[in-house]
């Protein structure tokens, strides 16, 4: 009775515009993400991708810091908080509704702006760089760097030591390796997305990956640490990167297969809520610096569309004929999620309403 009414006030074609209306603001439905300067490039890479798969989700990203990336997905201002860091146990203590959802894998580099040795990659240790920031360590051709760098003639020059000024998840990974690595640091300052950083004189500081970048590369003799996905533009300045020690002593560089070996040997003790660090990892093989890119999501969005559209999102996001394919993670050093993360990540997903 009501729809035939509603025909004879209306008549058909207005019908078909309401229908229509109506349609399009179901599909009109925007999934807007912020947080890690790391995950930004990839970010915008999928966007451009996800576009052909379903055209009517738009996406949006904001390069603006891990830390500002939990911030807003907890506050609800944004359905993603990209983060390389996961929440700590009090935080989701305090925030049930909230996932933490590994879409790759990826891993940082330790740069630096030598004049005549940027060509040269330098062997480092954690308890060398640990000095360095901590201020104990002032010049590069102090003897503890000389000693891993045989047959390299090292400058008599002060290092500038380069940390990030806001929330990040690149400091959360970086400071973690520092701490693992080395009692020194363990109990001050500890590791998180922000650390009370000792007083080294000249140190500088660099807002996001790109201020890091900028930073590092306008500061002779400085050091720095950045994420892989900024290895084009680390090689345009010129910067060197440095072979990192790992647990069984060997020096390694960042590569699919370094950090594909060292996420191979923690993958398999991440719990279904997949908080955990992949910092350090033993093996022979294992780059030392990886850790989970994270979807910070809350279980409850506010209608059963978004919810759909996220889901469908994020499932093609690590999907290895999607997101995780080689076309999006390769040029920004990411490696996919092992089949078995995969499925844990599925399962979080699915809780998504």
């Amino acid at each position: 009775m009501r729809k035939n009414r509603l025909r004879r006030l209306l008549g058909g074609s207005a019908i078909a515009i309401v229908v229509a209306i109506t349609m399009a603001r179901a599909a009109d439905i925007t999934l807007d993400e912020t947080g890690s300067t790391l995950l930004f490039p990839l970010f915008q890479a999928w966007i451009a991708g996800y576009r052909s798969v379903a055209p009517d989700i738009h996406l949006s990203a904001g390069s603006t810091g891990s830390a500002a990336g939990n911030e807003a997905a907890i506050a609800g201002s944004v359905r993603i908080g990209a983060s390389d860091a996961y929440l700590s146990d009090k935080v989701a203590a305090q925030n049930p509704n909230i996932l933490d959802i590994p879409l790759a894998i990826s891993a940082q580099t330790i740069n630096y702006n030598l004049p005549g040795l940027t060509g040269t990659h330098l062997r480092l240790d954690g308890p060398a760089i640990a000095a360095i920031y901590s201020g104990t360590i002032t010049e590069w051709d102090d003897p503890a760097i000389k000693a891993m760098n045989s047959g390299v003639t090292l400058p008599h020059h002060v290092i500038v030591p380069v940390h990030r000024a806001d929330g990040s998840g690149t400091t959360f990974v970086f400071t973690q390796f520092l701490d693992f690595s080395t009692e020194t640091w363990e109990d001050n300052p500890g590791y998180g997305e922000t650390v009370a950083w000792p007083a080294v004189s000249g140190e500088k500081t660099g807002n996001g990956n790109e201020g890091m970048l900028q930073t590092v590369a306008a500061t002779p003799y400085a050091i720095g640490y950045l994420g892989t996905s900024y290895a084009d533009q680390i090689a345009k300045a010129g910067l060197g990167t440095a072979l990192i020690r790992n647990q069984a002593g060997k020096f390694l560089l960042p590569t699919a297969q370094t950090i594909a070996a060292a996420a191979a040997q923690l993958d398999p003790r991440t719990p279904p809520y997949e908080r955990i660090s992949l910092v350090f990892a033993p093996g022979d093989d294992s780059y030392p610096l990886i850790n989970y890119e994270y979807a910070v999501v809350a279980k409850s969005q506010p209608d059963t569309a978004v919810a759909d559209a996220l889901r469908t999102f994020l499932r093609w996001a690590i999907a290895g004929s999607g997101g995780n394919s080689e076309t999006y993670l390769a040029p920004v050093g990411f490696i996919p999620l092992p089949d078995f993360i995969r499925g844990l990540s599925e399962a979080q997903i699915d809780k998504i309403q």
